[in-house]
């Protein structure tokens, strides 16, 4: 079964940003979608996150996508490092890896207590794309960098898409829906 699961960042909601035009971009090629409501600012926890997720990771398979946004990049490293099945795709959007400068740092910890298990993250998503801004104003473009480079793949760098939310004007997102064209 194809499915997909959007994971919104700190302050994030499903129904933000490009999330509600990429969930039905994907129905329209017979993907089930799901973008569940995350516990932000408060209860703001992997253990917290993971919760959520719990009733979702039983879809995960050979034909899933997952999609971080912001925090939810960074949350979607440790379900990677978790997870007992290896999935379609991992994509990451203005995500942390926790490189200065991170406006919400301070947040993002609970995430960054422990080193990343990279071996496991590539083992766990046959493809990865990996999103960054060089004007993001909340997460340097280091930690873009950062991603792709443990990930073995090539940094998307874009000029001017600020953090890839509404407020820069992505209510739409068709660049990833064109690298999601195949291989994937």
């Amino acid at each position: 079964m194809k499915n997909a699961l959007l994971i919104h960042g700190t302050d994030g909601y499903p129904e933000e940003n490009w999330f509600p035009w990429l969930k039905k971009e994907l129905e329209n090629k017979s993907y089930y979608v799901d973008v569940p409501q995350f516990p932000t600012p408060e209860n703001q926890t992997p253990e917290a996150w993971f919760e959520v997720l719990e009733p979702y990771q039983k879809q995960f398979n050979s034909e899933t996508l997952l999609i971080g946004h912001s925090c939810g990049g960074l949350f979607l490293l440790r379900v990677l490092e978790k997870i007992p099945v290896t999935v379609k795709a991992a994509i990451f959007v203005a995500s942390s890896a926790g490189i200065p400068p991170l406006t919400y740092h301070e947040r993002d910890l609970p995430f960054l207590r422990t080193p990343f298990d990279w071996s496991k993250i590539r083992a766990s998503a046959k493809h990865f794309l990996v999103f960054h801004s060089e004007d993001d104003p909340f997460i340097g473009i280091a930690n873009g960098e950062k991603i792709a480079t443990e990930l073995s793949t090539p940094l998307i760098r874009l000029n001017n898409a600020g953090h890839f939310n509404a407020k820069a004007g992505y209510t739409h997102f068709e660049l990833l829906m064109k690298h999601l064209k195949p291989p994937l």
